[in-house]
Protein backbone atom coordinates (compact mmCIF):
# COMPACT_ATOMS: atom_id res chain seq x y z
CA UNK A 1 0.00 0.00 0.00
CA UNK A 2 1.36 3.41 -1.01
CA UNK A 3 0.90 6.93 0.33
CA UNK A 4 0.50 9.92 -1.97
CA UNK A 5 2.86 12.25 -0.17
CA UNK A 6 2.01 15.19 -2.39
CA UNK A 7 -1.59 15.12 -1.15
CA UNK A 8 -0.65 15.09 2.55
CA UNK A 9 -0.69 18.41 4.40
CA UNK A 10 1.12 17.43 7.60
CA UNK A 11 4.14 15.34 8.49
CA UNK A 12 4.89 14.22 12.06
CA UNK A 13 8.40 12.86 12.29
CA UNK A 14 10.39 11.13 15.00
CA UNK A 15 14.02 12.23 15.42
CA UNK A 16 16.33 9.59 16.97
CA UNK A 17 16.96 6.96 14.31
CA UNK A 18 15.06 8.95 11.69
CA UNK A 19 16.88 12.30 11.45
CA UNK A 20 20.09 11.42 13.26
CA UNK A 21 22.02 8.86 15.29
CA UNK A 22 23.65 10.70 18.18
CA UNK A 23 25.35 13.67 16.49
CA UNK A 24 25.43 12.12 13.03
CA UNK A 25 22.84 13.19 10.47
CA UNK A 26 21.31 10.34 8.45
CA UNK A 27 21.34 10.09 4.65
CA UNK A 28 18.53 11.88 2.82
CA UNK A 29 17.51 14.07 5.75
CA UNK A 30 18.66 17.37 4.22
CA UNK A 31 16.72 16.63 1.03
CA UNK A 32 13.64 15.64 3.04
CA UNK A 33 13.54 18.86 5.08
CA UNK A 34 14.21 20.97 1.97
CA UNK A 35 11.29 19.20 0.26
CA UNK A 36 8.96 19.83 3.21
CA UNK A 37 9.83 23.52 3.21
CA UNK A 38 9.73 23.94 -0.57
CA UNK A 39 6.33 22.24 -0.86
CA UNK A 40 4.88 24.27 2.01
CA UNK A 41 4.11 21.21 4.14
CA UNK A 42 3.27 21.55 7.81
CA UNK A 43 5.75 19.47 9.79
CA UNK A 44 6.55 18.69 13.39
CA UNK A 45 9.39 16.77 14.98
CA UNK A 46 7.66 14.79 17.71
CA UNK A 47 10.28 13.11 19.84
CA UNK A 48 10.12 10.85 22.87
CA UNK A 49 13.53 12.14 23.95
CA UNK A 50 12.80 14.14 27.10
CA UNK A 51 16.34 15.39 27.69
CA UNK A 52 16.52 18.34 25.29
CA UNK A 53 14.44 21.50 25.05
CA UNK A 54 12.99 22.57 21.67
CA UNK A 55 15.69 25.28 21.49
CA UNK A 56 18.42 22.71 22.12
CA UNK A 57 16.94 20.44 19.43
CA UNK A 58 16.85 23.39 17.03
CA UNK A 59 20.51 24.13 17.80
CA UNK A 60 21.45 20.47 17.39
CA UNK A 61 19.97 20.38 13.90
CA UNK A 62 21.58 23.72 13.09
CA UNK A 63 24.99 22.23 13.92
CA UNK A 64 24.19 19.56 11.33
CA UNK A 65 23.37 22.23 8.76
CA UNK A 66 19.58 22.02 9.08
CA UNK A 67 17.48 25.17 9.48
CA UNK A 68 14.31 24.27 11.39
CA UNK A 69 12.22 26.73 13.48
CA UNK A 70 12.02 26.12 17.24
CA UNK A 71 8.22 25.89 16.95
CA UNK A 72 8.58 22.70 14.90
CA UNK A 73 9.57 20.57 17.91
CA UNK A 74 7.35 18.86 20.47
CA UNK A 75 8.87 16.55 23.08
CA UNK A 76 7.63 13.98 25.57
CA UNK A 77 8.84 16.37 28.29
CA UNK A 78 6.38 19.03 27.09
CA UNK A 79 3.62 16.41 26.87
CA UNK A 80 4.42 15.25 30.41
CA UNK A 81 4.39 18.76 31.84
CA UNK A 82 1.10 19.54 30.10
CA UNK A 83 -0.52 16.35 31.40
CA UNK A 84 0.58 16.88 35.02
CA UNK A 85 -0.36 20.57 35.07
CA UNK A 86 -3.83 19.77 33.71
CA UNK A 87 -4.32 16.91 36.16
CA UNK A 88 -3.06 18.76 39.23
CA UNK A 89 -2.37 22.50 38.77
CA UNK A 90 0.29 23.85 41.12
CA UNK A 91 1.47 20.40 42.21
CA UNK A 92 5.01 19.35 43.08
CA UNK A 93 7.21 16.58 41.69
CA UNK A 94 10.42 14.69 42.29
CA UNK A 95 11.95 14.55 38.82
CA UNK A 96 14.86 12.63 37.37
CA UNK A 97 15.86 13.97 33.98
CA UNK A 98 17.74 16.54 31.97
CA UNK A 99 17.06 20.19 31.13
CA UNK A 100 14.31 19.38 28.65
CA UNK A 101 12.14 17.76 31.30
CA UNK A 102 13.01 20.07 34.18
CA UNK A 103 12.45 23.24 32.13
CA UNK A 104 9.12 21.96 30.82
CA UNK A 105 7.94 21.24 34.37
CA UNK A 106 9.06 24.65 35.65
CA UNK A 107 7.41 26.43 32.71
CA UNK A 108 4.14 24.63 33.51
CA UNK A 109 4.18 26.01 37.07
CA UNK A 110 5.26 22.74 38.69
CA UNK A 111 7.67 22.90 41.63
CA UNK A 112 10.38 20.45 42.71
CA UNK A 113 9.95 18.54 45.97
CA UNK A 114 12.05 15.63 47.23
CA UNK A 115 10.17 15.22 50.55
CA UNK A 116 6.46 14.69 49.81
CA UNK A 117 5.81 15.30 46.10
CA UNK A 118 2.54 14.60 44.33
CA UNK A 119 4.38 12.84 41.49
CA UNK A 120 7.65 11.09 40.77
CA UNK A 121 8.56 11.87 37.16
CA UNK A 122 11.22 9.91 35.29
CA UNK A 123 12.91 10.85 32.03
CA UNK A 124 16.26 10.05 30.48
CA UNK A 125 19.09 11.49 32.52
CA UNK A 126 22.72 11.09 33.52
CA UNK A 127 21.86 11.83 37.17
CA UNK A 128 20.04 8.48 37.43
CA UNK A 129 21.80 6.38 40.09
CA UNK A 130 21.10 3.87 42.85
CA UNK A 131 20.65 6.77 45.28
CA UNK A 132 18.11 8.62 43.13
CA UNK A 133 16.37 5.34 42.28
CA UNK A 134 16.06 4.51 45.99
CA UNK A 135 14.61 7.95 46.74
CA UNK A 136 12.11 7.60 43.90
CA UNK A 137 11.05 4.15 45.11
CA UNK A 138 10.40 5.36 48.64
CA UNK A 139 8.50 8.44 47.52
CA UNK A 140 6.22 6.26 45.41
CA UNK A 141 5.74 3.93 48.38
CA UNK A 142 4.66 6.97 50.40
CA UNK A 143 1.97 7.82 47.85
CA UNK A 144 3.53 9.80 45.02
CA UNK A 145 2.13 8.88 41.60
CA UNK A 146 4.67 7.48 39.12
CA UNK A 147 4.97 9.13 35.71
CA UNK A 148 7.28 8.18 32.84
CA UNK A 149 8.05 10.77 30.18
CA UNK A 150 7.96 8.18 27.41
CA UNK A 151 7.58 4.50 26.65
CA UNK A 152 10.88 3.86 24.82
CA UNK A 153 12.92 1.05 26.35
CA UNK A 154 16.07 2.01 24.41
CA UNK A 155 17.26 4.43 21.78
CA UNK A 156 19.86 4.43 19.02
CA UNK A 157 23.29 5.97 19.39
CA UNK A 158 26.18 6.13 16.96
CA UNK A 159 27.66 2.78 17.99
CA UNK A 160 24.78 0.88 19.59
CA UNK A 161 21.81 1.56 21.84
CA UNK A 162 21.25 3.43 25.09
CA UNK A 163 18.69 2.58 27.82
CA UNK A 164 15.69 4.89 27.61
CA UNK A 165 12.85 5.93 29.89
CA UNK A 166 10.87 2.70 30.18
CA UNK A 167 14.05 0.81 31.13
CA UNK A 168 14.74 3.41 33.83
CA UNK A 169 11.17 3.32 35.18
CA UNK A 170 11.03 -0.50 35.29
CA UNK A 171 13.10 -0.92 38.51
CA UNK A 172 10.78 1.50 40.32
CA UNK A 173 7.72 -0.42 39.13
CA UNK A 174 9.24 -3.73 40.19
CA UNK A 175 10.34 -2.46 43.61
CA UNK A 176 7.04 -0.74 44.44
CA UNK A 177 4.51 -2.90 42.61
CA UNK A 178 3.11 0.34 41.12
CA UNK A 179 2.58 0.92 37.40
CA UNK A 180 3.75 4.14 35.76
CA UNK A 181 1.68 6.27 33.43
CA UNK A 182 3.65 7.21 30.29
CA UNK A 183 2.93 10.53 28.58
CA UNK A 184 4.98 10.24 25.38
CA UNK A 185 4.33 8.13 22.30
CA UNK A 186 2.28 5.99 21.86
CA UNK A 187 0.01 7.91 24.25
CA UNK A 188 -2.75 9.40 22.03
CA UNK A 189 -2.66 12.60 24.10
CA UNK A 190 0.73 13.45 22.61
CA UNK A 191 -0.42 12.61 19.08
CA UNK A 192 -3.53 14.76 19.39
CA UNK A 193 -1.40 17.65 20.58
CA UNK A 194 0.88 17.19 17.58
CA UNK A 195 -2.00 17.21 15.10
CA UNK A 196 -3.46 20.28 16.77
CA UNK A 197 -0.13 22.08 16.46
CA UNK A 198 -0.04 21.22 12.75
CA UNK A 199 -3.64 22.25 12.20
CA UNK A 200 -4.30 18.94 10.43
CA UNK A 201 -6.84 16.18 10.66
CA UNK A 202 -5.42 12.68 11.06
CA UNK A 203 -6.34 11.73 7.48
CA UNK A 204 -4.27 14.64 6.17
CA UNK A 205 -1.11 13.69 8.07
CA UNK A 206 1.64 11.05 8.02
CA UNK A 207 3.54 9.64 11.00
CA UNK A 208 7.18 8.77 10.25
CA UNK A 209 9.30 6.79 12.70
CA UNK A 210 11.73 3.95 13.25
CA UNK A 211 9.89 2.14 16.06
CA UNK A 212 6.88 -0.10 15.65
CA UNK A 213 5.93 -0.01 19.36
CA UNK A 214 5.78 3.78 19.70
CA UNK A 215 5.88 5.66 16.38
CA UNK A 216 3.89 3.34 14.14
CA UNK A 217 1.29 2.22 16.68
CA UNK A 218 0.68 5.82 17.76
CA UNK A 219 0.13 6.94 14.18
CA UNK A 220 -2.06 3.96 13.41
CA UNK A 221 -4.25 4.42 16.49
CA UNK A 222 -4.57 8.14 15.71
CA UNK A 223 -5.89 7.40 12.21
CA UNK A 224 -2.80 8.47 10.27
CA UNK A 225 -0.93 6.78 7.45
CA UNK A 226 2.41 5.56 8.78
CA UNK A 227 5.92 5.19 7.38
CA UNK A 228 8.46 2.95 9.09
CA UNK A 229 12.03 3.88 8.17
CA UNK A 230 14.75 1.28 8.54
CA UNK A 231 17.42 3.83 9.55
CA UNK A 232 16.82 3.28 13.28
CA UNK A 233 16.25 0.28 15.56
CA UNK A 234 13.67 -1.78 13.65
CA UNK A 235 14.51 -4.19 10.82
CA UNK A 236 12.18 -5.11 7.97
CA UNK A 237 11.96 -8.68 9.29
CA UNK A 238 10.91 -7.46 12.75
CA UNK A 239 8.32 -5.12 11.27
CA UNK A 240 6.80 -7.86 9.13
CA UNK A 241 6.88 -10.73 11.63
CA UNK A 242 7.04 -9.51 15.23
CA UNK A 243 3.91 -7.35 15.40
CA UNK A 244 0.19 -7.88 14.84
CA UNK A 245 -0.04 -4.57 12.96
CA UNK A 246 1.94 -3.07 10.11
CA UNK A 247 2.87 0.37 8.77
CA UNK A 248 1.34 1.74 5.61
CA UNK A 249 4.80 1.81 4.01
CA UNK A 250 8.33 0.67 4.85
CA UNK A 251 11.18 2.78 3.45
CA UNK A 252 14.93 2.77 3.98
CA UNK A 253 14.99 6.39 5.17
CA UNK A 254 13.24 9.74 4.88
CA UNK A 255 15.09 10.51 1.65
CA UNK A 256 12.92 7.86 0.01
CA UNK A 257 9.84 10.00 0.77
CA UNK A 258 11.18 12.71 -1.50
CA UNK A 259 11.86 10.22 -4.30
CA UNK A 260 8.38 8.73 -3.90
CA UNK A 261 6.79 12.18 -4.02
CA UNK A 262 8.70 13.12 -7.19
CA UNK A 263 7.67 9.87 -8.88
CA UNK A 264 4.04 10.44 -7.90
CA UNK A 265 3.79 13.78 -9.70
Amino acid sequence: MNINFNEKKGFICDMDGVIYHGNKILPGVTEFIEWLQKEGKQYLFLTNNSGLTPKELQNKLARMGLNVPETCFYTSALATARFISEQSPGCSVYALGEAGLLNALYDAGITMNDVNPDYVVIGEGKAYSLDTLTRAVNLVMKGAKLIGANYDSNGPMENGIVPACRALVAPIEIATGKQAYFCGKPNPLMMRSGLKMLGCHSGEAVMIGDRMDTDIISGLESGMDTVLVLSGVTTREEAENAFAYKPTMILNGVGDIVREAVNQK
